[in-house]
């Protein structure tokens, strides 16, 4: 008799203790994602794949507890699909609460492919959120936001995120905070320059930095993936032999313009954004590029090019080979 009773404290003792440690996994275990990412929700999955998904994402420790906690409080099948951003600090019901929240409302933002972190900050004013706070991290951001992304691995600590603001359609929270929003722009940045590209960075001997500030260029510069390629050769070939690049990307950067071509004032400019005046790349990106543009940096085309122009009429590339051609060419095309 008393080892039966001995026995059933035992079971009931093994029941609330597992009880209570299910429920503490529950309420208080996290992932392993430290950082933030966007978690996307698509229309039609159930419980159980989002659940998948957001512990293969490192979200949260276990499924079950997750889906557990959906059970309990009656939310199984009352998950809203749409982009959230999330990360393994938080807890399930903390997780729970963003994903199931029916007035939770996002706003469509898009940033261009070569705009200027200005011309963000001002799109986002637009569409109600704080450009000017925006702005200031994006100007001054804290060690402790850059420690959080591998892309700024060789980002001086003065520069600024320009350049790093992947251009892309996203989707904000009404309630985001600028830092929020910073964020999830760089979580993009981190996903699109992928572990092939950072290899290839490396293994060409550059920096990531030196490639979007290249990048940068190139967006401005010329808008085809073909000719983008040449054009990276081309100013790539220039840094080594020692020849200024001479961009009139960097000198819009500096005037806040969009002219294809400036005065010879305006080449003397004194700034170390100017590629006039200076030799080498400028100190920093003068613009966030896409995609095609930093595989255009890190994938450059090797031609007998060393000049280059744009139609104003067509947009088209008009490559040359000798300075005296490129006159040519400028004289041809009302340059």
């Amino acid at each position: 008799m008393k080892r039966r009773i001995i026995f059933s404290m035992i079971i009931v003792a093994t029941i609330v203790g597992g009880f209570f440690y299910v429920r503490a996994q529950i309420y208080f275990s996290h992932g392993d994602k430290n950082q933030n990412v966007i978690f996307e929700i698509k229309k039609g999955e159930g419980n159980a794949q989002i659940a998948d998904n957001l512990e293969r994402d490192g979200i949260i420790s276990w499924k079950l507890y997750f889906l557990a906690y959906l059970k309990s409080q009656d939310l199984l099948n009352k998950i809203y699909p749409g982009e959230y951003l999330l990360n393994g600090d938080m807890t399930i019901p903390e997780i729970v609460i963003v994903i199931t929240d029916s007035k939770k409302v996002f706003e469509k933002v898009l940033f261009k492919e070569g705009w200027v972190a200005t011309q963000m900050a001002e799109e986002l004013q637009l569409h109600g959120f704080d450009g000017d706070a925006f702005l200031a991290i994006v100007n001054n951001p804290s060690k402790e936001l850059v420690n959080q992304f591998s892309v700024f691995t060789d980002k001086p600590e003065i520069a600024t995120l320009e350049g790093y603001l992947f251009p892309d359609t996203y989707y904000f929270a009404q309630e985001s905070t600028p830092e929020g929003i910073v964020k999830k722009i760089l979580n993009n940045t981190e996903t699109k320059i992928d572990g092939d590209l950072r290899a290839e960075i490396k293994k060409q001997q550059k920096t990531i930095f030196d490639v979007i500030i290249m990048a940068s260029i190139v967006e401005r510069e010329v808008s085809s993936e073909e000719d983008r390629a040449i054009v990276s050769g081309l100013f790539w070939n220039r840094l080594v032999i020692g020849q200024a690049l001479q961009s009139d990307a960097t000198l819009s950067y500096i005037f806040n313009d969009k002219r294809g071509a400036h005065n010879l004032t305006q080449t003397k400019v004194d700034s170390p954004y100017n590629t006039y005046a200076n030799s080498g790349l400028p100190i920093g990106p003068v613009s966030n590029p896409g995609l095609s543009a930093i595989k255009a940096a890190i994938y450059p085309k090797s031609s007998q090019y060393n000049y280059f122009l744009s139609d104003p009429e067509t947009g088209q590339t008009i490559f040359s080979k000798t300075f005296e051609e490129h006159v040519e060419n400028k004289f041809k095309y009302g340059l």
